[in-house]
């Protein structure tokens, strides 16, 4: 590497713990590690901690709920580091490798334990317009009201299915658009049981309710879907159904998603085993590789609650003999139920596999349709023959949509894990990569 600028050599960091993600799961894990002594460091890829679901402006206050662990993470004594990317894990003698990018420089981090939070991401089922200026995901809609985007005065529908739909269609409406409906794919039977359901969580209950007298003058209706969105240069109009009959409605902005799915890239790069989508854990938050733990939404989708408690069992036992206490294990368990029962009504019906026509674009980053894959066996041949899910999302979005569509198995997971500069990349291999002191509690001061 000679002759390369110094921003080019990787910063070196050691840690008992390394922590990837910042959303509620992560930074519960890396504060109940690190108010144990642990030497904690955290990594992620926003440029402030509280990942997707506790988003907020850089500078600004977090939400009330958010606030007070963001707090607490930053008294605890770990470290965060934002604005990174892991772009690889590997064993280590001593425990893991992680080859970061951050800031646009290779980072190096060192740690006998690894605690995964790498959240979720939309699912999204193509149809013809999707594509269209003015289609957005719900999620993405979220993100962008708390980052400052205005939507007021859009004529808006939201469309797909799960409980994300709810608080985002409280922020629109209290950000001034005109939220014609909220239309919610799963049956109203199915609905209707798990809203019933609910007592044994009151919580959420109270939670669902707060949030659906925000948006009390829109309606909110079930076993309804978008077949189609309609528009030149951007969004004019989209097609619905409820199975029996078809309409049109006039809007602005159509925020369409259909539930989360985990992230578990980098668990399978490590070779945790992947249960139903989800990184499998133990009732300790421990995957089956020594030493790696794993909480939140990539363990399966269940909120932040539901995250916190499992952040906080990782952060208690990991390093540890001790068993996670009664309360957490009990509380988990509610939580794990009301998931569970969440996931079967939300889930996406069979309907919807028929969405995308032969010249449905699949793949926005290569401009694929569903045509030129259904005759593939897998998402490998696929890839050879028309470049699907290989632009610069890497499959983010048309891979699981594409699994759902046609049963494709997860095709197998190298690094990079993530798009990085060649720098980094290459600083991989660099001898400069060996760090000058051993995983030792004295070494605490060398990253602080």
């Amino acid at each position: 590497m000679t002759g390369l600028r110094v921003d080019f050599y990787p910063e070196i960091v050691a840690a008992d713990v390394a922590v990837i993600g910042a959303g509620p799961g992560g930074i519960a894990a890396a504060v109940s590690a690190a108010e144990r002594g642990l030497r904690v460091v955290v990594m992620d890829r926003g440029l402030e901690p509280g990942g997707q679901i506790w988003r907020h402006k850089a500078g600004a206050a977090a939400t009330p709920e958010a606030q007070p662990w963001i707090t607490r993470l930053a008294a605890s004594g770990a470290r965060t580091i934002n604005g990174t990317s892991v772009v690889d894990v590997r064993p280590d003698a001593d425990g893991f490798e992680i080859i970061a990018e951050s800031a646009s420089r290779p980072l190096h981090i060192w740690a006998a334990d690894i605690i995964l939070a790498t959240g979720a991401r939309e699912l999204f089922i193509p149809f013809d317009g999707w594509t269209l200026p003015g289609v957005m995901g719900i999620g993405g809609t979220q993100a962008l009201i708390k980052s400052g985007a205005s939507f007021a005065g859009k004529r808006v529908v939201i469309a797909g299915s799960g409980p994300l739909m709810l608080p985002v269609a409280a922020s629109l409406a209290d950000a001034g658009a005109n939220l014609l409906l909220v239309a919610e794919q799963a049956r109203r039977a199915a609905v209707a049981q798990f809203a019933t359901g609910l007592w044994r969580t009151p919580s959420l209950l109270l939670q669902a309710a707060k949030y659906r007298v925000r948006f009390l003058t829109s309606s909110y209706t079930t076993g309804t879907w978008v077949t189609a969105a309609h528009g030149v240069d951007r969004l004019e109009s989209i097609t619905l159904t409820d199975g029996r009959r078809t309409w049109r409605h006039d809007v602005d902005v159509l925020c369409t998603g259909y539930g989360l799915i985990p992230n578990v890239e980098i668990a399978r790069l490590i070779g945790c085993e992947i249960r139903e989508g989800a990184i499998a854990v133990d009732n300790r938050q421990r995957t089956n590789v020594d030493h790696v733990l794993a909480v939140g939404e990539a363990t399966g989708i269940g909120g932040a609650p539901l995250s916190l408690i499992e952040g906080a069992i990782a952060g208690s036992t990991v390093g540890s003999v001790e068993a996670p206490s009664g309360h957490l294990l009990r509380r988990r368990a509610a939580l794990v139920g009301a998931a569970g029962r969440m996931l079967d009504v939300f889930a996406p019906r069979e309907e919807l596999r028929s969405l995308p026509h032969a010249d449905t674009i699949v793949c926005r980053c290569e401009d694929v349709s569903f045509g030129a894959v259904q005759g593939a066996a897998c998402a490998r041949q696929a890839k050879l023959y028309t470049r699907v899910g290989m632009g610069p999302c890497q499959g983010r979005t048309c891979m699981p949509a594409l699994d759902f569509l046609l049963a494709w198995q997860a095709d197998s997971v190298r690094p990079p894990v993530e798009p990085a500069l060649v720098s980094v990349l290459s600083s991989e291999v660099a001898g400069e990569a060996t760090p000058s002191f051993p995983l030792t509690s004295s070494v605490g001061e060398a990253y602080q």
